[in-house]
Protein backbone atom coordinates (compact mmCIF):
# COMPACT_ATOMS: atom_id res chain seq x y z
CA UNK A 1 0.00 0.00 0.00
CA UNK A 2 3.19 2.60 0.17
CA UNK A 3 3.38 2.54 -3.29
CA UNK A 4 -0.48 3.33 -3.85
CA UNK A 5 0.15 5.46 -0.46
CA UNK A 6 2.24 7.88 -2.92
CA UNK A 7 0.28 8.09 -5.79
CA UNK A 8 -3.14 8.50 -3.74
CA UNK A 9 -1.60 11.38 -2.19
CA UNK A 10 -2.27 13.52 -5.66
CA UNK A 11 -6.16 13.17 -5.33
CA UNK A 12 -6.11 13.86 -1.80
CA UNK A 13 -4.56 13.29 1.84
CA UNK A 14 -4.06 9.60 2.43
CA UNK A 15 -3.64 8.10 6.09
CA UNK A 16 -2.45 4.13 5.98
CA UNK A 17 -1.71 2.06 8.78
CA UNK A 18 -1.41 -1.92 9.49
CA UNK A 19 -3.16 -4.27 11.80
CA UNK A 20 -1.60 -5.73 15.05
CA UNK A 21 -0.76 -8.60 13.17
CA UNK A 22 1.47 -7.50 10.56
CA UNK A 23 3.13 -5.01 13.13
CA UNK A 24 3.93 -7.99 15.00
CA UNK A 25 4.96 -9.97 12.56
CA UNK A 26 2.59 -12.79 12.65
CA UNK A 27 0.97 -14.14 9.92
CA UNK A 28 -2.26 -15.22 10.36
CA UNK A 29 -4.40 -12.46 10.52
CA UNK A 30 -6.78 -11.39 13.91
CA UNK A 31 -10.14 -12.36 13.60
CA UNK A 32 -12.61 -9.56 12.05
CA UNK A 33 -13.97 -7.38 15.34
CA UNK A 34 -10.02 -7.09 16.16
CA UNK A 35 -9.28 -5.79 12.20
CA UNK A 36 -12.49 -3.21 12.66
CA UNK A 37 -11.78 -1.84 15.46
CA UNK A 38 -8.06 -1.38 14.22
CA UNK A 39 -9.62 -0.03 11.13
CA UNK A 40 -11.96 2.25 12.96
CA UNK A 41 -8.95 3.45 15.11
CA UNK A 42 -7.25 4.73 12.12
CA UNK A 43 -10.11 6.16 10.75
CA UNK A 44 -10.82 8.63 13.75
CA UNK A 45 -7.25 9.63 13.40
CA UNK A 46 -7.77 10.62 10.10
CA UNK A 47 -10.98 12.38 10.80
CA UNK A 48 -8.86 14.48 13.92
CA UNK A 49 -5.97 15.58 11.27
CA UNK A 50 -8.41 16.20 8.25
CA UNK A 51 -11.83 17.12 9.47
CA UNK A 52 -13.88 18.84 6.91
CA UNK A 53 -12.68 16.55 4.18
CA UNK A 54 -14.95 13.64 2.69
CA UNK A 55 -13.83 10.32 3.48
CA UNK A 56 -12.62 7.32 1.09
CA UNK A 57 -12.11 4.14 2.33
CA UNK A 58 -9.47 2.80 0.00
CA UNK A 59 -7.93 -0.63 1.00
CA UNK A 60 -6.05 -3.95 -0.98
CA UNK A 61 -7.44 -7.06 -0.40
CA UNK A 62 -8.36 -8.09 3.23
CA UNK A 63 -7.83 -3.78 4.19
CA UNK A 64 -10.79 -3.45 1.52
CA UNK A 65 -12.89 -6.30 2.76
CA UNK A 66 -12.48 -4.85 6.38
CA UNK A 67 -13.07 -1.46 5.38
CA UNK A 68 -17.00 -2.62 3.71
CA UNK A 69 -17.28 -4.31 7.06
CA UNK A 70 -16.39 -0.73 8.92
CA UNK A 71 -18.71 1.27 6.57
CA UNK A 72 -21.57 -0.68 7.85
CA UNK A 73 -21.06 1.06 11.27
CA UNK A 74 -19.03 4.10 10.41
CA UNK A 75 -20.59 6.78 7.69
CA UNK A 76 -17.91 7.37 5.08
CA UNK A 77 -18.43 8.34 1.66
CA UNK A 78 -16.98 5.78 -0.65
CA UNK A 79 -15.09 2.82 -0.65
CA UNK A 80 -12.07 1.90 -3.11
CA UNK A 81 -11.32 -2.23 -2.97
CA UNK A 82 -7.82 -3.08 -4.60
CA UNK A 83 -8.20 -6.69 -5.12
CA UNK A 84 -11.77 -7.78 -2.86
CA UNK A 85 -10.90 -11.01 -1.35
CA UNK A 86 -14.79 -12.24 -2.55
CA UNK A 87 -13.65 -16.06 -2.05
CA UNK A 88 -11.64 -17.07 1.30
CA UNK A 89 -8.83 -19.30 0.29
CA UNK A 90 -9.87 -19.00 -4.01
CA UNK A 91 -12.39 -21.21 -2.88
CA UNK A 92 -15.83 -20.21 -5.19
CA UNK A 93 -18.45 -22.16 -2.33
CA UNK A 94 -17.19 -19.58 0.76
CA UNK A 95 -17.66 -16.54 -0.68
CA UNK A 96 -17.38 -13.31 1.73
CA UNK A 97 -20.21 -11.20 -0.03
CA UNK A 98 -22.19 -10.44 3.29
CA UNK A 99 -21.05 -6.93 4.06
CA UNK A 100 -21.10 -5.98 -0.09
CA UNK A 101 -24.48 -7.09 -0.11
CA UNK A 102 -25.52 -4.72 3.25
CA UNK A 103 -23.88 -1.73 2.00
CA UNK A 104 -25.24 1.79 1.14
CA UNK A 105 -21.75 3.23 0.49
CA UNK A 106 -20.69 4.07 -3.00
CA UNK A 107 -18.04 1.68 -3.81
CA UNK A 108 -15.48 1.03 -6.73
CA UNK A 109 -14.17 -2.27 -7.06
CA UNK A 110 -10.65 -2.62 -8.79
CA UNK A 111 -9.97 -6.33 -10.05
CA UNK A 112 -7.50 -8.12 -11.76
CA UNK A 113 -8.89 -10.70 -14.96
CA UNK A 114 -6.71 -13.33 -13.36
CA UNK A 115 -7.34 -12.55 -9.70
CA UNK A 116 -8.77 -16.04 -8.82
CA UNK A 117 -9.76 -14.88 -4.99
CA UNK A 118 -12.05 -12.89 -7.30
CA UNK A 119 -14.15 -14.48 -9.90
CA UNK A 120 -15.57 -12.35 -12.15
CA UNK A 121 -18.80 -14.03 -12.68
CA UNK A 122 -19.63 -13.75 -9.28
CA UNK A 123 -18.65 -10.34 -8.46
CA UNK A 124 -20.77 -9.66 -11.24
CA UNK A 125 -24.10 -11.67 -9.77
CA UNK A 126 -23.27 -10.58 -6.22
CA UNK A 127 -23.30 -6.28 -7.75
CA UNK A 128 -26.38 -6.88 -8.92
CA UNK A 129 -27.70 -8.03 -5.86
CA UNK A 130 -26.06 -5.09 -4.11
CA UNK A 131 -28.11 -2.17 -2.92
CA UNK A 132 -25.11 0.19 -3.06
CA UNK A 133 -23.82 1.49 -6.59
CA UNK A 134 -21.65 -0.29 -7.61
CA UNK A 135 -18.82 0.70 -9.84
CA UNK A 136 -15.75 -1.81 -11.35
CA UNK A 137 -12.72 -1.07 -13.45
CA UNK A 138 -10.93 -4.09 -14.87
CA UNK A 139 -7.40 -5.16 -15.09
CA UNK A 140 -7.17 -6.93 -18.15
CA UNK A 141 -4.50 -9.75 -17.19
CA UNK A 142 -4.22 -8.64 -13.64
CA UNK A 143 -3.53 -10.88 -10.71
CA UNK A 144 -4.66 -10.41 -7.39
CA UNK A 145 -1.90 -7.41 -7.02
CA UNK A 146 -3.43 -5.86 -9.80
CA UNK A 147 -0.23 -6.74 -11.84
CA UNK A 148 0.41 -7.78 -15.24
CA UNK A 149 2.77 -10.60 -16.39
CA UNK A 150 5.83 -8.85 -17.93
CA UNK A 151 5.19 -10.54 -20.98
CA UNK A 152 1.98 -9.58 -21.60
CA UNK A 153 2.59 -5.85 -21.20
CA UNK A 154 5.27 -6.23 -23.71
CA UNK A 155 2.87 -7.98 -26.12
CA UNK A 156 0.89 -4.46 -25.69
CA UNK A 157 3.34 -2.30 -25.91
CA UNK A 158 2.17 -1.17 -21.57
CA UNK A 159 3.99 -0.72 -18.57
CA UNK A 160 2.74 -1.22 -15.23
CA UNK A 161 3.49 1.97 -14.00
CA UNK A 162 1.22 3.35 -17.11
CA UNK A 163 -1.98 0.61 -15.87
CA UNK A 164 -1.11 2.28 -12.30
CA UNK A 165 -1.99 5.58 -13.84
CA UNK A 166 -4.50 4.50 -15.41
CA UNK A 167 -6.25 2.42 -12.07
CA UNK A 168 -5.46 6.20 -10.78
CA UNK A 169 -7.64 7.89 -12.82
CA UNK A 170 -10.42 5.88 -12.48
CA UNK A 171 -10.00 6.38 -8.15
CA UNK A 172 -9.72 9.80 -8.69
CA UNK A 173 -12.84 10.08 -10.54
CA UNK A 174 -14.98 8.18 -8.43
CA UNK A 175 -13.29 10.40 -5.61
CA UNK A 176 -14.32 13.03 -7.43
CA UNK A 177 -18.12 11.89 -8.09
CA UNK A 178 -18.39 11.22 -4.04
CA UNK A 179 -16.98 14.32 -2.97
Amino acid sequence: MQDWKKRLSGIGAVETFDYDYMREGRKRPDPLPKLIAAHRKALHRARERHRDESTILIGKSMGGRVGCHLSLEEKVDGLVCLGYPLCAMGDRTKLRDQALRALTTPILFVQGTRDSLCPLDLLERIRTEMDAPSFLHLVGGGDHSLRIPKRELEQAGETQRGINETILKEIAAFVDEQS
